[in-house]
């Protein structure tokens, strides 16, 4: 009778981390395993885009790596079971996943991993081979056998295009980083340290980011339009409604306020060439596009120089980095194609641009549908700032609170009838700057087409509606200090006079998750309430 060969225990296909370059950055997610009880993939991902841990973890294991020292990722168990390692192959064009061998794991990746937060440490069954020596073995004789894409359908989605190569890649990365950084932050006069975190730089009004333009070079900033007549704005105002103007700093004369662009930033984006721009999407009401959600209230069917409105100011729940949740003016005009010109202008909380979760005075344009060119407040050539007080994407202080005070920007887009520009005006008749005419195609003759309101993004993240809110987080039934508001909304005509709104209309995407409500009195004018919670029992 032969001896029976002792059976070798089932070894499970444990969930794996694909490291790859999305656009120019490195990011990672978790990739469920194959096995039939598994949970089905895909896992809900973890874009830490160059952040130090890429962490995945599932049915009690957390699988770890340092993307800016290590070769391999090393793992954790809470069950104390040995861990697997794993390894990037190079020069693929593609994400890769390798499993290894769960027992070649080295003293020296327990001593390394040790600073992860976990009930039990990870156990090596062979000190005497190296992870050096395991990853260049695997490197030698695995193929590429598995590719990994972010779930569709999401804002965030991005083309899978490279594979990492570790140092070489993150190198010129970074110099690239550096580069676009040195062009982008223009030399301070001064600069003062916002409560927040955000440097505020004092750039020579010659010298910011607009002058790089080849038809600006050379040129100064032009003198103050002449403002809408109707307009019932009082004097200029210094309160800025900035909370980088609470240390009582401000920029001298002659100079503008620039929050500066850091590495942070940008490793947040999807690539240099995006960073600072919005998705492409389709901007017309009726029908929503990746994922965005809109309560606004809207005019059309006439040629407009202009709009007007007061924006009700609160800090909404953003709950998903590749979400947002903003309150603006829109100025359209073109198609809804390719050509679309948008000028943008309001408050937004974006974890994704900004890194937090304040409030910020925001602008926008874009000629062609946010394809190629536009970007958010001063991030390209385009936009020129006249005012030295306002600092645009800076955080927006104070803020409303749900049965307290309440506190809202005004915000007015309009049309110098002598020259063409785009002005912007912020606050208590502040003048911010201008959008020269040449940027646009439609947007040089007239708008055909005024938006007021709130927008989100859902990722749907964890396969139902997001928690984001809009506007106060509060439906608009609630009322003056629970539901955000616009109030005294106009727009300016052909002859430069300001009007009320005449044949609105109004649309809610999603009125179970965000809704609104309009009305019209002698002290407001025309306005609305609007927003919500976003996910709740009626928008699962």
């Amino acid at each position: 009778m032969k001896d029976k060969k002792p059976s070798k225990a089932k070894q499970t296909k444990d969930p794996r981390i694909s490291l790859c370059l999305r656009g120019e950055f490195l990011s990672c997610l978790c990739v469920g395993n194959d096995e039939a009880e598994a949970v089905k993939p895909p896992i809900t991902p973890h874009n830490l885009v160059f952040s130090p841990v890429c962490c995945c973890s599932r049915l009690g294991l957390l699988f770890c790596m340092d993307l800016k020292t290590d070769s391999l990722p090393f793992a954790k168990r809470t069950t104390g079971q040995p861990c697997p390692s794993y390894q990037i192959t190079t020069g693929q064009p593609q994400c890769i996943q390798t499993q290894g061998n769960p027992t070649q794991q080295t003293k020296s990746r327990r001593k390394h991993s040790s600073h992860m937060a976990s009930s039990s440490s990870c156990p090596s069954s062979s000190a005497a081979v190296s992870t050096f020596v395991v990853f260049l073995t695997l490197a030698s004789v695995l193929s590429p056998s598995f590719s990994a894409h972010a779930p569709t359908g999401s804002a965030h989605d991005l083309p899978v295009n490279q594979t990492f190569q570790p140092g070489r890649h993150s190198q010129g990365l970074k110099g690239r980083i550096n580069a676009y950084l040195r062009k982008i932050n223009k030399p301070a006069v001064k600069t003062i340290q916002s409560p927040d975190g955000d440097l505020i730089d004092c750039v020579l009004t010659h010298l910011q980011p607009a002058f790089d333009h080849p038809e600006l070079k050379g040129q100064k900033p032009l003198d103050p339009p002449e403002r809408p007549r109707g307009n019932e704005s009082e004097e200029a105002t210094a309160h800025a409604f900035q909370l980088w103007t609470d240390s009582g700093e401000s920029c001298p004369e002659g100079t503008i306020p620039v929050r500066r662009t850091t590495e942070k930033d940008i490793l947040r984006a999807s690539s240099i060439q995006r960073f600072g721009r919005k998705i492409r999407r389709n901007v017309r009401r009726d029908s929503t596009g990746a994922g965005h959600e809109h309560a606004v209230v809207f005019v059309n069917g006439q040629q407009y120089f202009g709009a007007k409105a007061s924006i009700n100011v609160w800090s909404p729940s953003v709950t998903d980095t590749y979400e947002f949740s903003l309150s603006q003016v829109w100025v359209i005009s073109g198609s809804f194609g390719n050509d679309l010109n948008t000028i943008e202008a309001g408050w937004q909380v974006s974890p994704l641009l900004y890194g937090d979760k304040n409030p910020r005075f925001f602008t926008y344009w874009t000629t062609d549908a946010y394809q190629a060119t536009g970007c958010y407040n001063l991030l390209c050539s385009g936009f020129v700032q006249t005012n030295n007080k306002i600092a645009i994407g800076a955080a927006i202080s104070p803020r409303s609170s749900y049965n307290g005070k309440q506190f809202d920007i005004g915000v007015m887009v309009w049309k110098d009838p002598k020259h063409g520009h785009w002005w912007l005006e912020f606050g208590s008749g502040l003048l911010v700057g201008y959008w020269p005419a040449f940027l646009f195609s439609h947007l040089r003759s007239h708008a055909d087409m005024v938006q007021f309101g709130g927008e989100i993004v859902n990722t749907r993240s964890m396969g139902f509606h997001t928690s984001t809110q809009m506007g106060s987080g509060h439906f608009a039934e609630e009322g003056f200090g629970k539901a955000s508001y616009f109030r005294n909304l106009q727009v300016v005509d052909w002859d430069n006079n300001l009007l009320p709104l005449s044949n609105l209309h109004i649309v809610a995407d999603h009125p179970n998750c965000y809704d609104i409500k309009q009305g019209r009195n002698n002290v407001w004018g025309t306005y609305f309430y609007y927003g919500g919670p976003g996910r709740n029992v009626r928008c699962p």
